[in-house]
């Protein structure tokens, strides 16, 4: 384990100082970035063994330094590390190329464990997250679909319209978020306008049925 190079690719400073204590020793830390490009540069630089990458970052987020990595360097191995646990970032980070996905409340003896998996070739899940994967393949959920209705709704729409699927009222996404409920109302008529639903129990059912929530 000691001779394992790492790099956290994440946007929040706190996060990968909080992440970094918990694993520098056992592994070694070579890199950390918060945005695409500086993740390129560096990653290119000191092509660490495993990558910690968030999924959603400034600049393309995590799909786009796999998708500018992967090809060039397919020695580095990439585990998502994500408060995100929606089926279409679990499988499209996978379909990139992502050896796995753990969420952000893992302990740090687990996340170790997960880091040195992945560099043995193993592929890595949290429990609930392997079977999107699993349903992906078997063609439980039509991953096809889900990015056609998805690709609509930019990335402050999709947090929304996640929110608002799991029963939160706007005053509560408009703190989740840091926006005003004004601004929420607009984010939900413009999501139920480009999804073709007409109220928040429809748009709750179509989440749900593409394991959105």
């Amino acid at each position: 384990m000691s001779t394992l190079r790492v790099a956290i690719i994440d946007d929040h400073v706190m996060f990968r100082t909080g992440v970094r204590a918990e694993i520098e020793g056992p592994v070694e830390v070579v890199a950390e970035a918060e945005d695409v490009d500086s993740a390129v540069k560096v990653l290119t630089e000191t092509l660490p063994d495993v990558v910690l990458l968030d999924v959603h970052m400034p600049g393309g987020g995590g799909l786009e330094v796999i998708r500018r990595l992967h090809q060039r360097h397919p020695e580095v191995k990439f585990l998502a590390l994500s408060v995100s646990d929606a089926a279409e970032d679990v499988i499209g980070i996978i379909r990139a190329g992502a050896r796995g996905y753990v969420t952000k409340n893992i302990s740090g003896a687990e996340l170790l464990d997960a880091i040195a998996r992945v560099a043995a070739g193993d592929a890595v899940f949290s429990p609930r997250l392997a079977g999107f994967v699993l349903d992906a393949f078997a063609g439980t959920i039509e991953i096809a679909q889900v990015d056609e209705d998805l690709d609509r709704l930019t990335e402050r729409e999709r947090e929304v319209m996640r929110l608002i699927a799991r029963g939160y009222a706007y005053k509560e996404v408009a703190k989740e978020l840091f926006i005003s409920v004004k601004t929420v109302e607009t984010h939900v008529s413009s999501v139920l306008r480009k999804l073709q639903l007409s109220s928040r129990h429809e748009l709750t059912r179509w989440a749900n049925d593409r394991r959105l929530i």
